[in-house]
């Protein structure tokens, strides 16, 4: 077929989106509408523009999902065969100015696009096949569990993730009892540290090795039996289907049954809103409800970043530490709902409103650090502001008398300089973090 009778034959539309990235070329027939519709998206969330013909006489229902999710659609020559679709679809993403092509026929497989363009570069060749994850099993799938004197649960939660894959491995945090053992007779592979890191020092361990063993999907769980193993699945096929690199199990999905107490209600929502805040997701419209939930999934392109960040810390905090991660590398994170059982006879022992406060100093640091302005600023302007006021009083004519006192006056004028000063350090802040970005 000829290039002029390709593009007449063609519905290509008015536009194509322009991209340095090879095109997606799917393959599709008509009972593969499903398959074909979750591939475009995530072809498009991935940033590949995605071009679409079919085996069928109309291609149906398939492509007209394609066509409405922003695929262009190429219509193939009277002969049907993949080789000469493969050849149908080269001919328009080289017209169409793409720098490569990349072939997907098997649409019940997911493209891996970090290998298949990794593939591309390296081959010789204009077109490719797509490379697709392993998902005619589990096995490609990690099962960590930061584990610290969890010997009473650490046996029955290796067992129950070892129903839905193959592979747990056990970070033991420097345990002084049997944690080792018994996850080791449940049927997990055990890291041990020799002495403890603390949370954020085992999930550290938990990237780096997630990444050595070239695992696509990290799943992270408690040892202590809080989190549902059977929620496994569930994370995984969410992140599969929407193409997030980060899965939360959040506690306050509208699915969840978690029966929380409302001191522990109200001082993680203290601390989703300070982190939300920092992330300015109210502005994007993509808060996360659960900052602080531990059983997440994490893809390769995320294991791979979070197994060379440094500025995780050690403690519990380390979760705020992954998000803000996530934030700067702008990555996807999408949440399902998940039962937290706080019931459970070895659950976490730290003490709520300690652990809390930390949670919340680290939240606030790591705020400000990212938002000075709105952060810090906005605060500090306002405590300025009141201070001043206050201060102001004493120059009326008529000053109220609780206003008039020493200790009254000492404080606005605390007040006052104490928002100056906060002021000025979010300035800074914010001017080094643009020179900053600038630099890199």
């Amino acid at each position: 077929m000829s290039e002029r009778k390709l593009f007449q034959a063609a519905d290509l539309g008015s536009r194509v989106d322009q991209t340095d990235k090879p095109a997606i070329g799917i393959i599709t027939s008509d009972d593969r509408a499903d398959e074909t519709a979750r591939t475009v998206l995530r072809a498009r969330r991935n940033g590949h523009s995605v071009l679409v013909t079919h085996r069928a006489n109309e291609g149906g229902e398939a492509v007209s999902f394609a066509s409405q999710l922003g695929a262009q659609i190429v219509t193939p020559s009277t002969d049907r065969n993949d080789e000469s679709l493969v050849q149908t679809l080269t001919n328009a993403s080289q017209q169409l100015g793409f720098p490569g092509l990349i072939v997907h026929s098997d649409l019940e497989e997911y493209i891996d696009y970090d290998r298949s363009v990794l593939e591309h570069t390296r081959e010789d060749a204009y077109a490719v096949r797509a490379r697709t994850e392993r998902t005619g099993g589990l096995d490609d799938v990690l099962v960590a569990i930061p584990a610290y004197n969890e010997a009473d649960s650490i046996g029955d939660v290796v067992a129950q993730a070892r129903s839905h894959v193959d592979t747990v491995l056990v970070i033991d945090d420097g345990s002084a009892d049997e944690t080792a053992e018994r996850a080791r007779d449940a049927g997990a592979t055990v890291f041990e540290h020799r002495t403890n890191r603390g949370y954020g020092g085992a999930l550290r361990t938990a990237f780096r090795q997630a990444d050595r063993r070239g695992a696509d999907h990290l799943i992270v769980l408690d040892g202590d039996g809080q989190h549902d193993p059977d929620d496994i699945p569930k994370l995984l096929a969410e992140q599969r289907e929407t193409g997030a690199e980060i899965v939360i199990g959040s506690r306050f999905d509208p699915d969840s049954e978690t029966d929380l107490p409302v001191y522990r209600r109200f001082g993680l929502w203290v601390v989703n809103t300070i982190v939300n805040i920092g992330l300015n997701t109210g502005r994007s419209g993509s808060r996360i409800s659960d900052t602080q939930s531990g059983f997440r999934a994490y893809d390769a392109r995320a294991i791979r970043s979070l197994a060379n960040e440094d500025r995780i810390g050690d403690r519990m905090d380390a979760s705020i530490d992954v998000i803000y991660h996530a934030y700067r590398n702008g990555y996807r994170i999408d949440e399902i709902g998940t039962t937290i059982d706080y019931d459970v006879e070895n659950a976490s022992s730290h003490d709520p409103i300690s652990h809390g406060l930390v949670l919340a100093r680290n939240a606030i640091t790591t705020a400000g650090f990212e938002r000075p302005l709105p952060v810090l600023g906005a605060p500090g302007f306002l405590v300025s502001l009141f201070g001043l006021v206050t201060v102001s009083f004493l120059f009326m004519e008529y000053t109220p008398a609780v206003l008039s006192s020493p200790l009254v006056v000492f404080l606005s004028v605390v007040a006052f300089l104490t928002g100056l000063v906060i002021c000025v350090w979010a300035v800074v802040v914010e001017a080094v973090s643009m020179a900053t970005d600038r630099d890199t």
